[in-house]
C-alpha cells in the first residue's frame, strides 16, 4: 500500500459511519465515470443475467436491513 493510500485509509476510518458511507458511495460512483462502451456492455449483460435468475426464482435475495447490519458488524 502506498503511503498516500495508507494515510487516506487511516483518516477515512476515523470518519463517522454516515461519512464513510458517503465517501464509499462517491468512490464507487467515480468508477462509472471512467468506464467505456465495453464496460457498459458487460454491466448490461450482468444485469440481464441477474434479472433472468430473479425471474426464474434462482436468485437468493437478502433484505437490505440484513446487508446493512452485516456491513456495520464488519466496520466495528
Amino acid at each position: 500500500m502506498s503511503a498516500l493510500l495508507d494515510e487516506l485509509s487511516r483518516k477515512a476510518k476515523n470518519l463517522a459511519l454516515e461519512e464513510r458511507a458517503q465517501l464509499a458511495q462517491e468512490l464507487i460512483e467515480s468508477f462509472g465515470q471512467e468506464s467505456g462502451p465495453e464496460v457498459d456492455a458487460a454491466w448490461e449483460t450482468e444485469l440481464a443475467s441477474r434479472s433472468a435468475k430473479y425471474e426464474r426464482g434462482e436468485a437468493k435475495l437478502v433484505p437490505a436491513a440484513e446487508v446493512f447490519e452485516a456491513a456495520r458488524r464488519l466496520t466495528q
